[in-house]
């Protein structure tokens, strides 16, 4: 969701250079003398703006950063997300400004004999007198910046506004779309509670406004304290031919004067002739603290809300201002002096006491985390007692003598969570599984542990791996779990033939991954058969099946995969792998990551590059790609230097190759080739159609889980597959065709195989951006057969 496709293809191609190598953004800056002789924070944002300014910007929802400029409400939409009724915010999210302080200042009166040049020189003798008084000191500052705010060429007007705001946190209201214009709501306007001052470009006409295009001053409400028609000044904010233009916002807080200018791009500073000047004592309205950044909204009528360039000066308070100090007297500066002295240097010898064992107790810390342990949380230890079922808590010492202290031999798995051990329990000879949670970051490390750990003890399915019980003991972090003693899926599948159809991806931290020695024994093994392959993906399935509409709370499991899906001796499946695995509460339907995308490449669903969120239609996805990949014995993406099958050359991804051999009516040709003919045709083909349904690249055309589980059993039939691959109807980001190989972890994104059956699918929507007067800011915005994102897993 963050592309503005265009409405004509010569627009297309006349914007996409600009974009491909964007220039800066001039803007003009008049920079306001600061009366207070105060030290300055200065900062310049965008031209163009990237994915980096997520580090420092709070971007809310459904604002974002793209196209090289921060988007404050929505610049993209499809069939299931419309661009009306919504609101955004971005804001500078680093610290809070310190606008305003309140300081003593002491006065002294001397009468004092003598004088040079009207100054009082204190010769023979003085007496002084001082007094103290409260003053308020208000910081200026000086905001500028480049916006676009774009109207749809076949709307019949635009809407609903944009703003520049000073606010005391980093919320946007709910239900503040329409006249709210991202800054309050029907029951928050009017509150001085609020907290809030915005500059507001308004496209609609409401009852208490003068026009559909004005300037206004907002005060803790919408209703400005005061207006300015644009229409008098020939500014149209939001015209049919787009227009960039810079705006200027200065505040004296020596005067206590705010002031704002705007002119169209590429016009000079229009000196001396604010369009609005307002006095106000920002002090009377705002916190201390607040945050500086832009709101807007549409309603019934759309926009596009755009901010090309930011700068910002901001004067800076210290939190300590020196006060003014009465003169010492001569007498006693030498008595003071010594009292210092030695002051200092029993400081400095204490200072170098702390600090030598401030060093030795770091680096015992850091010895001891270099070995895998934490120190002792006691929210850990609460939440671990506290849990229903009352797991087994294991001795640190059973588990050490049960694993061989950790012996690298008797490891099973790595990833980024952890590492699994085999071990024998002493006294019990019961094989184990044993997680010892390793992460860099001290505190994911501890996540990460309570989230699997609340998790999978309070699910009870036979096609789960059971948690046998926990340990936290010297600062470690260790999980237990039944020992699966047929390893992962895709060691079966792929492991026997040198890696099958793609690069790693197999053994991750999961508690079953087969050791060193059953290696060798597994590389002997024969190729699955198809029972055992069909009894796993039932196993699956009903586990999946129990995590979404079974379970007490939807469970999302967030890194379905072949390496997740574990063997117990008879070839059953337990899903496994709950690291990534989030509970939903019951109002919502989805879950979303502030880090980033997590999952594996090959697994996760198209839609989960564009919105952040995962849902259970993106873990039917996941399981989707399981199903072909147990059926074809090829990896979801396909290297076709090591494929087995040479039917699958020219293909990047395997749904790809699929639903070619569907449209061509030979779906059985995907089959994996080392079944040869040892397989059930009829089962076959209902779940390569069950797969390519799952792998809709349209998430509400999937099947539910219970849809899949009837299907898997024979009771109902496949849904409808068409035989051409519908096209992914959300607009990307970029166009880039990347490549990837074994160990690339970018999506690959060029489909060639199928293209002269397909036709592309754009969508209109531009919007101008800088370069000119005659610059066009426009992307398209094309769907394919698969789908093209460049994020990075």
């Amino acid at each position: 969701m963050r592309s503005i496709s265009s409405s004509t293809n010569s627009t297309i191609s006349s914007s996409s250079s600009s974009l491909s190598s964007p220039v800066p953004v001039p803007v003009p800056v008049r920079v306001l003398p600061l009366k207070n002789n105060l030290e300055v924070i200065e900062r310049r944002f965008g031209a163009p703006f990237n994915s980096s300014y997520y580090n420092i910007f709070s971007v809310e929802p459904p604002a974002t950063i793209s196209n090289g400029a921060l988007q404050i409400t929505p610049d993209s939409a499809n069939n299931d997300f419309s661009l009306q009724h919504k609101s955004g915010r971005i804001l500078f999210s680093q610290y809070p400004f310190h606008l305003w302080k309140e300081e003593e200042e002491e006065e002294e009166d001397h009468h004092q004999q003598g004088s040079d040049e009207g100054n009082h020189i204190n010769t023979n003798s003085s007496t002084s007198q001082s007094s103290s008084k409260r003053s308020i000191r208000i910081v200026s500052f000086n905001v500028s910046f480049l916006i676009n705010i774009f109207r749809f060429p076949n709307s019949t007007a635009p809407g609903e506004g944009f703003a520049f705001i000073i606010a005391p946190d980093l919320n946007t209201p709910s239900s503040s779309d329409g006249q709210y214009l991202g800054l309050t709501n029907a029951t928050t306007d009017g509150n001085p509670d609020n907290h809030l001052i915005a500059v507001e470009l308004d496209t609609v006409k409401q009852s208490f406004d003068p026009d559909d295009n004005h300037l206004g001053l907002d005060i803790n409400s919408i209703r400005s304290t005061k207006t300015v028609s644009l229409s008098n000044y020939g500014i149209q904010i939001a015209p049919l031919v787009a227009k960039n233009y810079s705006i200027w916002i200065q505040y004296d807080g020596r005067k206590r004067v705010l002031r704002v200018y705007m002119a169209q791009q590429g016009e000079p500073f229009p000196a001396g002739k604010p369009l609005l000047r307002e006095n106000l004592n920002i002090r009377d309205y705002v916190q201390q603290k607040s945050y500086f950044g832009f709101a807007g909204s549409t309603g019934n009528w759309t926009q596009l809300n755009c901010v090309l360039a930011w700068n910002l000066t901001v004067e800076k308070l210290d939190e300590d201002l020196v006060k003014k100090k009465k003169k010492k007297k001569k007498m006693g500066i030498l008595y003071y002096c010594a009292i210092g002295g030695v002051a200092t240097l029993l400081l400095v010898l204490g200072v170098v006491v702390v600090g030598l064992l401030c060093y030795y107790l770091w680096y015992k810390k850091k010895i001891r985390m270099r070995n895998g342990y934490y120190d002792d949380d006691p929210r850990i230890l609460g939440a671990l007692k506290s849990l229903p079922g009352t797991p087994r808590e294991f001795r640190f010492k059973d588990l050490k003598k049960a694993t061989n202290n950790f012996d690298e031999k008797l490891k099973l798995g790595q990833g980024g969570f952890g590492v699994v051990y085999k071990g024998v329990l002493p006294n019990e000879n019961t094989q184990v599984a044993v997680k010892k949670f390793s992460r860099d970051n001290l505190k994911e490390g501890k996540d990460d542990f309570l989230a699997e750990l609340t998790i999978i003890n309070r699910l009870r399915h036979k096609h789960l791996v059971r948690l046998v019980g926990w340990c936290h003991k010297k600062g470690m972090l260790l999980l237990v779990y039944d020992y699966m003693p047929n390893g992962s899926l895709d060691k079966h599948l792929f492991f026997p033939r040198g890696g099958g159809g793609g690069g790693g991806g197999g053994g991750g931290d999961h508690p079953v991954a087969a050791d060193h020695e059953e290696d060798k024994e597994k590389n002997n093994m024969k190729i699955l058969r198809w029972d055992h392959r069909y009894k796993i993906l039932s196993g699956v399935a009903s586990a999946l099946h129990y995590l979404h509409d079974e379970y007490d709370q939807k469970v999302i499991h967030r890194d379905l995969k072949a390496s997740n899906v574990l063997l117990d001796s008879d070839y059953n499946a337990r899903l496994g792998d709950f690291g990534l695995a989030r509970a939903l509460d019951n109002e919502k339907t989805s879950y979303a990551e502030l880090e980033g995308i997590p999952g594996t490449l090959g697994y996760i669903a198209p839609e989960c590059f564009h919105t952040g969120k995962a849902t259970p239609e993106s873990d039917v996805y996941s399981f989707g790609a399981i199903v072909l990949e147990v059926i074809c014995g090829q990896r979801p993406w396909i290297n076709c230097s090591n494929s087995t099958s040479s039917g699958a050359a020219g293909f990047q991804f395997l749904v790809d190759w699929v639903w070619t051999l569907h449209r061509e009516g030979q779906i059985l040709e995907a089959v994996d080739d080392n079944l040869g003919d040892d397989y059930a045709v009829e089962e076959a083909e209902r779940l390569l159609l069950l797969g390519l349904a799952c792998s809709h690249p349209i998430a509400r055309e999937r099947p539910k889980t219970q849809e899949i589980v009837q299907i898997m059993s024979g009771s109902i039939q496949t849904p409808y597959v068409p035989h051409f691959k519908p096209a992914f109807m959300w607009p990307s980001s970029s166009m880039m065709m990347t490549t990837m190989d074994e160990d690339s972890t970018t999506i690959m994104t060029d489909h060639d195989d199928d293209s002269n059956n397909m036709t592309a699918d754009t969508t209109p929507m531009t919007s101008s951006y800088n370069g000119g007067d005659s610059a066009g800011w426009t992307t398209r915005s094309v769907a394919r057969e698969g789908y093209t994102d460049s994020s990075a897993v």
